[in-house]
């Protein structure tokens, strides 16, 4: 049964992975057919062909990595100039780049047919060429937030409420591994108190409270101090003097990390302690909250990526040394996957599972989001940029009466863009491998 839990959990990742890809290239594709762009090909995956079908001038399919998707549009680029067959003849005798620089325009050339000549995507004026890039980086950004969007408003929040689920007998020395209390152990304010499971609280130190959270901050903002502590019991308010007893407790980032003084010692402060802990419940957010999720995710990614050489020299150490990864470092598709089997097969409530794997797909929509504006060819957020610099060509000769510049011609990038695809190829590499033999798990 858990070996079937762990590939329903790749085969969610799998599907989610090819709907993530369907909408990004669809979001190529509407624009370019609205603005009357020739679309030849629209493919989900590289690689061999497995299905295909033409549907009017359009052929729809799909092939065997799925790693990635296309659209091919008409004339991506201006058409060569002059003698064509000289030019290469000569190119290639000048050297590799311009070999390759010839082979990319006479490429762009066998797309751009007679009877099509004016539906050619470089002719498009600037912001509609923009709107075809953005489009598809676009889409994930919408999935994203509809994703979080039903996991934080539909599904909610898993939160303490403010039911007691359970009262500690005693107050254990800080690091204790006692598993029981003793009659030398303090009794615990809480059960001193009188609090019982099944209460729920309804107001501390005078000041009503909705969440537990709310409840707690009072409790640790009053060590030492005797304050009235209302609960729901069977039907009636009951008021108990609690007094919560001075704690140590270690301060964490925003994200769950310790913090630590310049010499490495964990920062600890003294907060109030009362022993009890509360039932939990998915508690359902504004609708907003899926947008400020995705936002939020984005700029983590943002930060991922400007510090992604650092961190990629990290999973190359681990990978060699065999020290635990980074669990906040980049993964592959491979470590989404496992991460997502391992989720399916945890021992945990269906719903907490399906909400994290819920989560992760909001992620990986968000990831694919930020990476593709990335400003370099042949990432979306590179044919961004030469869309937006041939405008400020035209805008610069307007400006100063001059003759229309020539389109600008990105395949003389062509060398530029090898190279960043050899990355981007070299970093996926790199990622799987670690991720087969030095994962990053759910322990």
């Amino acid at each position: 049964m858990e070996i079937l839990l762990y590939v329903g959990g790749l085969l969610f990742v799998l599907v989610g992975l090819g709907v993530s890809i369907a909408l990004h290239e669809l979001g190529h594709l509407v624009p370019a057919k609205l603005f009357g762009v020739h679309v030849g090909q629209y493919m989900i995956g590289f690689g061999p062909r497995l299905f295909s079908k033409k549907i009017g001038e359009t052929e729809y399919g799909v092939k065997a990595l799925p790693v990635g998707g296309f659209i091919s549009m008409s004339g991506m680029y201006p058409p060569s100039p002059g003698d064509q067959e000289g030019d290469a003849a000569r190119d290639r005798s000048r050297g590799a780049f311009r070999t390759l620089i010839q082979d990319a325009r006479a490429a762009n050339d066998e797309t751009i047919e007679p009877d099509r000549a004016s539906r050619v995507f470089y002719l498009l004026p600037v912001w509609k060429r923009v709107v075809v890039m953005f489009g598809g980086p676009f889409m994930n950004l919408v999935l994203a937030i509809v994703v979080f969007t039903v996991l934080l408003s539909g599904i909610g929040v898993q939160q303490g409420t403010t039911t007691i689920a359970s009262v500690s007998e005693c107050v254990l020395p800080a690091g204790s591994t006692q598993t029981a209390c003793t009659s030398a152990d303090p009794v615990a304010p809480a059960a001193q108190a009188g609090v019982k499971p099944g209460d729920r609280i309804v107001s501390v130190d005078g000041t009503p409270v909705s969440t537990f959270a709310a409840a707690s901050a009072i409790i640790q903002a009053s060590p030492g101090k005797t304050i009235p502590l209302v609960v729901e019991r069977d039907g009636a308010d009951v008021t108990l003097q609690l007094t919560p007893v001075a704690a140590q407790r270690q301060e964490v980032t925003s994200d769950g990390r310790p913090v630590v003084d310049d010499k490495g010692n964990a920062v600890v402060h003294t907060v109030g302690y009362a022993g009890v802990a509360a039932q939990l419940a998915y508690v359902q957010q504004p609708l907003n909250a899926g947008f400020d999720q995705a936002m939020t995710n984005a700029g983590s990614v943002v930060q991922l990526i400007g510090t992604l050489p650092v961190r990629l020299w990290d999973v190359g150490v681990s990978l060699v040394t065999g020290t635990p990864r980074d669990p906040n470092g980049p993964l592959s598709v491979v470590g989404v996957g496992r991460i997502a089997g391992e989720v399916a097969a945890a021992d945990a409530p269906l719903l907490n599972r399906f909400a994290v794997l819920l989560s992760l797909m909001g992620s990986l929509n968000i990831a694919l989001f930020v990476f593709n504006l990335i400003p370099l060819l042949p990432l979306d957020g590179g044919h961004i940029v030469v869309a937006l610099w041939d405008g400020l060509k035209r805008a610069w000769a307007k400006l100063f009466r001059r003759p229309p510049p020539a389109p600008v011609d990105a395949t003389r990038l062509v060398p530029l863009t090898i190279v960043v695809a050899g990355v981007l190829i070299a970093m996926g590499a790199l990622l799987i491998v670690a991720d087969l033999v030095r994962p990053v798990t759910l322990g």
